[in-house]
């Protein structure tokens, strides 16, 4: 199965029309095609669709779906949780009747402060200005914040799909600190285990690697090696903004996640996921 679920048009920050993507993936061969649009957040913002404008955005995937009856469409979004700011992720659901959601977390909020630190993006210095003026250049408590968060969606939002979950080492580039920290393997071992009780799927996600600002996947190598060991479902995803993104990596991140013996990725099938071998 030749599958794309974490997909960004022009609807939110994507840089094409849905119908250019669409024809990219008619090209490639895929199987199944689902589009995430970034849901809204409340404040202005250039990333994010306008609830307004979910209803047109699925009506033109569904008209899409009844022109090409030879590749399966999918309409989600791809929700930020932002504690005490942002929806529920039931609440898309319920009002939209999304086929699947996405979790992740781009927006880190500190403890008892309105401030959004900002960790995704192609601008390193947005990064380490919110590092130094959110948390006084306190790079362990930031980046714990980031995984509390992390953990709180897992535990709160019910959702599919979680986003690049170790996204917080993209600007790091192993300036502030290792992977191999002990405190950071700690809280990654508990991220791990969350996702296994809430049996979600975990993407890796190829993005950061064909744009040049990060060397690894997300997730890195240790966390798929506990990803293998617990049997926790997985996807790939090119996370693409542009058509010609929807392929980038897809092939080369298959065969990384044999080296762990994973053996299966997910695709949809009678309104649920199933499993596709991994050949």
């Amino acid at each position: 199965m030749k599958v794309n679920f974490h997909t960004h048009s022009t609807y939110c920050d994507g840089k094409e029309p849905i119908e250019k993507f669409v024809a990219k993936a008619v090209e490639l061969g895929y199987n199944q095609l689902g589009f995430s649009s970034h849901a809204p957040v409340p404040f202005e913002n250039d990333f994010g669709i306008k609830e307004n404008e979910i209803p047109t955005y699925v009506k033109e995937i569904e008209t899409l779906k009844a022109q090409n009856p030879f590749l399966q469409l999918f309409y989600g979004l791809e929700c930020d949780f932002i504690p005490d700011m942002t929806k529920p992720f039931s609440y898309y659901q319920s009002q939209f009747g999304l086929d699947y959601i996405i979790g992740g977390v781009h927006l880190v909020r500190p403890e008892n402060s309105d401030h959004i630190w900002f960790i995704d993006g192609s601008k390193r210095e947005i990064y380490d200005d919110g590092l130094r003026d959110f948390f006084g250049g306190d790079v362990k408590k930031a980046v714990v914040r980031f995984w509390e968060q992390t953990f709180e969606m897992i535990e709160t939002q019910q959702f599919d799909i979680i986003a690049h979950f170790d996204k917080i080492k993209m600007h790091n580039q192993k300036r502030y600190f290792t992977e191999k920290e002990e405190w950071y393997v700690r809280l990654v071992d508990h991220c791990v285990d969350l996702i296994r009780q809430k049996q979600l799927i975990v993407e890796i996600n190829t993005r950061g690697i064909y744009k040049g600002r990060c060397p690894d996947y997300y997730p890195s190598d240790y966390a798929l090696s506990l990803i293998s060991k617990f049997g926790i479902p997985m996807v790939v995803s090119t996370d693409c903004h542009k058509s010609e993104e929807l392929p980038l990596m897809r092939d080369e991140a298959i065969e990384h996640l044999k080296q762990f013996g994973i053996k299966y990725l997910m695709y949809r099938k009678n309104n649920q996921w199933e499993e596709s071998p991994l050949v």
